[in-house]
């Protein structure tokens, strides 16, 4: 008997043997986690400290003997575990390739950030985080630099395009569906910059200053829902400070609420040229130096390694970064499906949809009086005028740039400034002009560059319909230093609209501009950066042949001074070091340019964008959730759940004559400020009801206290069409609740 026992003991043993992986770190069963600890035992001092800082292929040496292609980022992988190369690109807007540093290579083109946030549709921001990062595994990149989610605190910010409004929901809910389209290619994604990186302007030297409490209601709390939901498998910290410390050494940030309080397993990355220290930044939480070539120094080879043998540093900290790197790598798929050794077919017509898709429901309609579009079967003789609406789209600049399929009919280089060295002012090639004359066939649809105004106004006195595309460029790097469209654009609006009064103004720009001439034009049309199908977009919702559905993610002004700054801060820094500059001083200041360093208080707290402007009771141009439609929706009579999972219900008609699509909207009062607690998106055809349920997000009308805190009893909530539009108002009964920081 004792024979037989042992007999099948040793039977089954050999059988799990034979089961289990050789390693247990390819143990799919396992967590990311455990199978990365048992990957970084395996791994020697040196391929550990290989994993820890990454290079810049533009200015890395020797790049080619490393096997790097042009791109953000390359960190060499470890063949004999199976660790892949780490090949970097940026990617907020699709696969980028900004001064076309590998020639002939085009990507498709997303619109701007803020179209995405405009369609309140997270399943199509998951849709076009999928087309990018099917378009990056294709092109043998595995890394994605993409998940932008710095709320809009100022209208001038020139990234505000490539992010997702100002608001903290709305934003975190659609970078988190953004990240995990990318990451279901089995690539990692990132999320970006954390945090408080919302100005350009000095943005290597301020120091940005906000209380924990406020920040946790705003920019963090953008962040962690994200997270939650994109699950990323690297944060990127930013170049600024905060509260005192670089972010990217910032213990309180990435130790404390990142590790610590959200349990954030992958790694966090620092900004190109955002590392200042070895030991410091380690010991604070940086897990990887990416792009060296672009600090004052390598903090992370052997400077990093001279540490942990002194103690400075501990071998337990080294550890653990790499296996954060590990756990990104496996929890996304990576590890085990490594992207192709070369480049694969791309469906780029499939691809080109999902990005007109974005274009089509993010366009926001501002005005439309007397109904002046769709445009009507009426109007024979058509003039578009300015922005280059003969052959393209505008795109805005930076690292997100995409060298579009299609490619760049109009390009411009810079010639100065921090941006000049990777941006170009740069249109897609999808011509509003031909799009329109295809969906128009019977008409007569001319182009005026708009370069003359008086020729202008004649070419638009001879027509049914006169549009001006007015355009601002918005890069990386930069600010606008004003609200107003460059190149006397206002004069040229003002005079075509004095010489046909049925005038449309489209507005391809990065963020809200100021209209003075708005009272003198029926219809207004926000297209923003519209993508590479831009031209196509605008046709169909011109003519009708799609309803406008975009809301505004991001409040517009009346005027600069209603916002609570009215300009970047430390612009006149800005101009000293460029008056340097010009004298010439040669002196090398790195990414800093030579700006003098300089605080910003955030003087708004958690009362961003739509939330000031209800707090200091100025009306703006247009709120927040704002946007006009084709057709006519009505709501029913809600039916309200409150306790710990409040949300509210009820019925949307379409009670007009054309398919549409409606974004109700549930503001919850919190501290006298009614907060975005959630939204819906629903698409009716005429006539159609649908009912809705909104679920609300507890932490948004929670006040931070060590932990989210709602405070029990009657809370009053709104229906609205916007911030400013109320449907309906009516009272929750909440039961008190605590949750976790």
């Amino acid at each position: 008997m004792k024979k037989l026992i042992l007999a099948a003991l040793l039977a089954t043993s050999a059988s799990l043997a034979m089961a289990a992986p050789a390693h247990p770190w390819l143990d799919r069963s396992l967590s990311a986690s455990v199978r990365a600890g048992s990957l970084a035992a395996a791994m020697t001092q040196d391929e550990k400290l290989v994993l820890v800082h990454g290079y810049f292929p533009p200015k890395a040496k020797p790049a080619q003997e490393m096997g790097m292609i042009p791109s953000a980022g390359h960190i060499p992988g470890i063949p004999r575990l199976g660790i892949p190369t780490l090949r970097e690109s940026d990617a907020s807007l699709g696969v980028a390739n900004q001064v076309e540093q590998r020639k002939g290579d085009t990507a498709t083109a997303l619109p701007a950030g803020l179209a995405t946030a405009a369609t309140f549709n997270p399943e199509l921001a998951r849709s076009g985080g999928a087309m990018i990062g099917a378009e990056a595994r294709a092109k043998t990149f595995n890394v994605l630099l993409a998940g932008g989610v710095n709320l809009t605190r100022d209208p001038w910010n020139g990234r505000n395009f490539e992010y997702l409004g100002e608001d903290p929901l709305l934003a975190g809910i659609l970078a988190g569906e953004a990240i995990r389209g990318v990451e279901s290619a089995h690539i990692v994604s990132t999320v970006k910059h954390f945090v408080l990186n919302s100005q350009e302007t000095g943005r290597h030297v301020l120091d940005a200053r906000i209380s924990e409490t406020a920040l946790r209601e705003s920019d963090l709390l953008a962040f962690q829902i994200a997270i939650e939901r994109g699950r990323p498998g690297s944060v990127m910290c930013a170049y600024n400070k905060v509260n005192g410390d670089y972010a990217c050494e910032n213990e309180p940030l990435l130790n404390g609420v990142l590790k610590r309080d959200w349990h954030y397993p992958g790694w966090v990355m620092s900004d190109w040229g955002a590392v200042h220290s070895t030991e410091k930044a380690a010991n604070a939480g940086l897990d990887q130096q990416s792009g060296q070539e672009l600090d004052r120094a390598l903090y992370f080879n052997q400077p990093l390694a001279e540490a942990v043998a002194a103690g400075r540093v501990s071998q337990a900290r080294l550890d653990d970064m790499v296996r954060r790197i590990l756990t990104g790598v496996i929890a996304s798929g990576l590890y085990d499906d490594p992207v192709p050794a070369t480049p694969q077919p791309i469906d780029l017509d499939t691809h080109a949809d999902v990005a007109q898709a974005v274009a089509e429901q993010g366009m926001v309609l501002l005005k439309n009086e007397g109904d002046l579009l769709p445009i009507a079967a009426s109007a024979r003789r058509i003039v578009l005028i300015g922005a280059h609406a003969d052959v393209g789209v505008l795109s805005g600049g930076g690292s997100s740039q995409v060298r579009s399929t299609g490619g760049a009919p109009v390009e411009i280089p810079l010639t100065k400034g921090e941006a000049a060295s990777f941006a170009r002012m740069t249109w897609h090639a999808s011509s509003p002009l031909k799009a329109l004359q295809a969906a128009l066939p019977g008409a007569d649809i001319r182009y005026v560059d708009g370069s003359d105004p008086v020729a202008a106004a004649a070419a638009a006195k001879q027509a049914d319909l006169a549009i001006v595309f007015a355009w601002q460029w918005q890069s990386e790097a930069q600010d606008a230093e004003t609200l107003a469209l460059p190149d006397d654009q206002d004069a040229l609006i003002a005079a075509v609209a004095g010489a046909n009064a049925h005038s449309l103004v489209v507005l391809e720009t990065g963020g809200p501009v100021l209209m003075p001439w708005l009272a003198k034009v029926p219809a207004v049309l926000q297209a923003w950066y519209p993508g590479q199908r831009g031209g196509e977009a605008l046709a169909r919702i011109l003519t009708g042949a799609v309803s406008p559905s975009g809301r505004l993610p991001m409040t517009f002004p009346v005027s600069a001074d209603q916002a609570p700054r009215p300009e970047p801060m430390g612009l006149a820094n800005l101009r000293a070091a460029e008056a340097r500059r010009a004298a010439g001083d040669k002196t090398d200041y790195g990414m800093s340019a030579g700006v003098a360093p300089f605080t910003i208080d955030y003087r708004e707290g958690a009362d961003v964008g739509y939330r000031w402007y209800q707090k200091t009771g100025r009306k703006p141009l247009f709120p927040f959730g704002y946007g006009l439609s084709y057709t006519r929706f009505s709501y029913g009579t809600p039916a309200i759940v409150g306790g710990a999972a409040p949300s509210v219900s009820f019925e949307v008609t379409n009670a007009g004559e054309r398919a549409g699509a409606d974004v109700p909207q549930i503001y919850v009062e919190a501290g006298g400020i009614y907060r975005l607690a959630g939204f819906a998106r629903v698409a009716l055809l005429p006539g159609q009801t649908q009912r809705v349920t909104i679920s609300l997000e507890p932490r948004t009308f929670a006040r931070f206290e060590k932990g989210w805190v709602v405070d029990g009893g009657a809370r009053r909530f709104r229906i609205g069409r916007s911030a400013s539009d109320v449907v309906y108002e009516g009272t929750l009964d909440l039961l008190p609740t605590r949750m976790a920081p």
